[in-house]
């Protein structure tokens, strides 16, 4: 049965409405944050592609609401909500070699942190060594707004979930091994995660 012209209307109006929606609800997940310790400028879209924008997706796993799912290969971290649905961000993983392998649980939290960087990262790269005594948190901070520490064991692993000064580096594998994040996405995960959420590290 042919559609009429009047539902061509009515379907392209409604998705218009619906890109609408999305739009303005992304300019809230990016708007800026004044009220932070570090007050925090608004994301302009422009600048994150599309793909990378916080977003609620479907997503069907047998893994239980709260778990988070990091996609290794797909540069892509999942906060599992249930019923077919979960929230989809972009990260930044370890590159090869270097990557975060097995499950883990978030054994910590902490805003703002403050970064040491590990004996492995300066023997890595010696120019770590000026910040063996810490960075405080901040803008500038290698960690970014928020951190997660990845436990397995009882035993911190010296991986995190975490916030990022190089937001360019998001959907790609450059990181020394640990999850990085948008600060507003990380914002937006540590408020949902609590301490003692799984996570699940999927590999390729």
């Amino acid at each position: 049965m042919p559609i009429s012209r009047r539902g061509l209307l009515i379907g392209a109006t409604a998705l218009l409405a619906g890109c609408s929606s999305e739009y303005s609800d992304q300019l809230k997940n990016y708007a800026a944050k004044p009220d932070e310790k570090f007050p925090m400028k608004k994301m302009e879209l422009s600048k994150i592609k599309k793909e990378f924008r916080r977003t609620e997706v479907a997503y069907e796993t047998n893994h239980k609401p709260g778990t988070v799912i990091v996609d290794t290969p797909a540069r892509r971290l999942y906060y599992v909500l249930g019923d077919g649905k979960a929230i989809r961000y972009a990260v930044s993983v370890g590159k090869e070699g270097k990557q975060l392998r097995g499950n883990a649980y978030v054994g910590r939290k902490a805003e703002w942190p403050n970064w040491t960087p590990t004996a492995n990262m300066i023997r890595n790269d010696p120019r770590n060594r000026k910040y063996a005594g810490g960075v405080p948190g901040g803008l500038n901070n290698p960690l970014g707004a928020r951190a997660l520490y990845l436990y397995r064991g009882g035993s911190d692993l010296n991986f995190r979930i975490h916030g990022t000064n190089q937001p360019e580096s998001i959907g790609y594998a450059m990181s020394s091994g640990c999850i990085r994040m948008l600060n507003h996405d990380v914002i937006d995960l540590y408020s949902r995660v609590p301490t003692g959420s799984k996570v699940i590290v999927l590999q390729a």
